[in-house]
Parts: C-alpha cells; sequence; structure tokens
C-alpha cells in the first residue's frame, strides 16, 4: 500500500486502477479542505516546476492556477481581465526590469 494523501488530477485514479489489480480509496473534498488542498498542490507543483524547470510542470501550475480561481468565484475570462486590468495599470514584466535599488 501507498499512501498519498494529496489532491490528484480527476482521472489519476482511473489511470492507476488499469493498472493490474490496483485500487484507490478516494473521497470527495468539502470547499475549505479543497482550497487548503489546491494551495498546497500549488505550492508542490511551483516546487518541482523550480527543480525540473519543465513546460509539464508549468502546466501543472497553471491548472491549480485556474481551479483556485474557480474555487475563489471567478470565471477564466474574468480572472484574465483582472490580470489584464492589473498589466495595464502595474504593467508585466516583459522588459525584464530588474530593481535593484531607490535612493530616498
Amino acid at each position: 500500500m501507498t499512501v498519498y494523501n494529496k489532491l490528484v488530477r480527476d482521472l489519476i485514479p482511473t489511470i492507476i486502477e488499469s493498472d493490474d489489480g490496483k485500487t484507490c480509496v478516494t473521497r470527495a473534498l468539502d470547499d475549505n479542505e479543497y482550497y487548503d488542498a489546491l494551495k498546497t498542490k500549488f505550492k508542490e507543483e511551483l516546487e518541482e516546476f523550480l527543480k525540473d524547470d519543465n513546460v509539464e510542470e508549468l502546466i501543472d501550475l497553471e491548472e491549480v492556477l485556474r481551479a483556485i480561481a474557480t474555487q475563489k468565484g471567478y470565471t477564466y475570462d474574468s480572472f484574465d481581465a483582472k490580470r489584464k486590468q492589473k498589466e495595464e495599470e502595474r504593467g508585466a514584466f516583459k522588459d525584464k526590469i530588474f530593481l535593484e535599488y531607490v535612493n530616498d
């Protein structure tokens, strides 16, 4: 038996069970547990991206980010609209600006 105790993508139990004789024990989380699990998953995916620096981990990060936004009541479109508004007001990271210090 391998214990995971973590949030997984929806099809993962089916994929695991397609392997010879394996069975999964799962449960649906309530909203509070789900939000906490999403934050934990985001941290896990971020650490994997920082370690491996590959697009698969970046995709996982975005998937978790979308789920967090949805859990917070945003549609992807409304979330992106807020992102664009912030970009208009404060810029993005396209110019690669690194602020070293500010003289007072």
